[in-house]
């Protein structure tokens, strides 16, 4: 396996590219703006994508979706309960930002808790994580959680937008302080961590540090 990343827009969002080498059949998660410079990193990978995987629908994720689908049309998943995200919010979002916008014109297809999606040869869980975004979702798998913008090195997602929930957020964390401490996080934001470099420095994972062995 093998994962590419371009930070993209204004808001600087990483979108990643998920490549299963054994295929050569990759996956996009969250194309969120410059689909020109996310259509680069496919052309130069040469891997052929299969599918689009939304952690969330907020601006920053999906605006870059039908650029990547003019040239890849492929399906795009998303969890229901971030319809109001895709559909409607995020062209709002825009609006008040002054931001052109391209609404998403694919119908998503759905995705809920323990599914398992592929690429190529790979498997990957779907773990519903909301609080930062009701339908937020993390894709785990061979040692890494693609989990958008519900941790950060540092940091976690924010729960004050429309439709944010910090007491969900709260359980969501909880369910990522869990995951094996060598987990590697993929964010939506910033750069790569651990789960256990979060628990002993991430002041919003504060009092669930466990006996972390190396």
């Amino acid at each position: 396996m093998k994962i590419d990343v371009r930070t993209v827009g204004l808001f600087e969002e990483n979108c990643y590219l998920v490549i299963d080498e054994s295929s050569g059949k990759a996956v996009l998660i969250d194309p969120g703006d410059e689909g020109d410079r996310i259509l680069e990193m496919v052309r130069v990978s040469g891997a052929s994508v299969e599918a689009i995987w939304l952690t969330h629908a907020h601006i920053d994720h999906i605006g870059a979706i039908n650029d990547v689908r003019a040239v890849h049309e492929v399906p795009v998943r998303l969890h229901d309960l971030d319809l109001p995200y895709y559909e409607r919010l995020s062209a709002q979002a825009a609006q008040m930002y002054g931001m052109t916008w391209d609404q998403p014109t694919a119908t998503p297809v759905s995705v809920n808790e323990g599914d398992v999606l592929t690429c190529g040869a790979l498997e990957f869980s779907v773990i519903h994580v909301p609080g930062h975004a009701p339908g937020h979702v993390s894709y785990n798998g061979y040692g890494v959680a693609l989990s958008g913008d519900l941790l950060f090195a540092g940091s976690i997602g924010r729960t004050d937008l429309p439709l944010s929930d910090p007491y969900a957020m709260d359980t969501s964390l909880a369910v990522f302080s869990s995951l094996p401490i060598d987990t590697i996080v993929y964010p939506g934001h910033g750069p790569a961590t651990t789960i256990a470099r979060e628990l002993e420095t991430n002041p919003f994972l504060s009092g669930r540090a466990r006996s972390i062995k190396r």
